[in-house]
């Protein structure tokens, strides 16, 4: 008889005990940002070769954008161009066309946790292009903008982006995209109807594109 008390004494508690292990769980809050949307932010320089109405073109692109999980960009981007058109102008002079252009960028990322990553970056914005005159007459360097003949644009500007990551600080971009346009007319100067083109080129990010790494996660 007493160890059937004992036993029921020892049930009991057992019982009780985990009673008050549940509540004092129910006090507690876990913590587990295992799956949180992981932030980034960085600036990147680019720099492009191509083509406009057959002629070489080179451009350099400055960009900041916010990164969402490693999956997604979202920023601004602007791009600043020259192309070699060598156009004669009044009083021997040379012409060549410039421009500038700017707008939201726009960039989902493909295998993000990789250490090759493939993007398809797009740019969505306007400028202005002009034709740049260099005074060979008097051997001066000086370069004169008219802003009477400023032309704008509209540009839309789809790519697709190879994307190494060195480290959680750094990353190099390589890729080609392709100009479309609003029409512009610098008749009787210039038959040039549209920007639009191909064109290629390189890059690098700088920022911090993982801000909340996994705590739980071994390297």
């Amino acid at each position: 008889m007493n160890q059937i008390k004992l036993a029921f004494i020892a049930l009991f508690l057992c019982a009780v005990y985990n009673l008050n292990a549940q509540e004092s769980d129910d006090d507690y809050i876990e913590f587990n940002d295992r799956k949180n949307t992981v932030h980034g932010v960085y600036m990147g320089l680019a720099f492009h070769y191509g083509k406009i109405n057959k002629v070489d073109t080179y451009s350099t692109s400055f960009k900041v954008a916010y990164v969402a999980n490693q999956q997604f960009e979202v920023g601004f981007v602007g791009v600043g161009f020259y192309s070699d058109v060598n156009l004669p102008g009044p009083f021997v002079n040379n012409r060549d066309l410039v421009g500038a252009y700017g707008g939201l960028h726009l960039e989902p990322i493909l295998f993000s946790k990789s250490k090759v990553n493939l993007s398809f970056p797009l740019l969505i914005g306007g400028g202005g292009i002009d034709l740049l005159e260099e005074n060979l007459i008097n051997n001066d360097d000086f370069d004169h903008l008219d802003d009477e003949r400023w032309k704008a644009i509209f540009v839309v500007e789809p790519g697709i982006n190879a994307l190494y990551n060195i480290s959680r600080y750094l990353q190099l971009e390589a890729g080609i995209k392709y100009r479309f346009s609003s029409k512009v007319d610098f008749q009787p100067d210039y038959s040039l109807s549209r920007i639009d083109g191909f064109s290629a080129g390189i890059g690098i990010k700088v920022g911090v594109f993982n801000m909340g790494r996994n705590r739980y996660k071994k390297n």
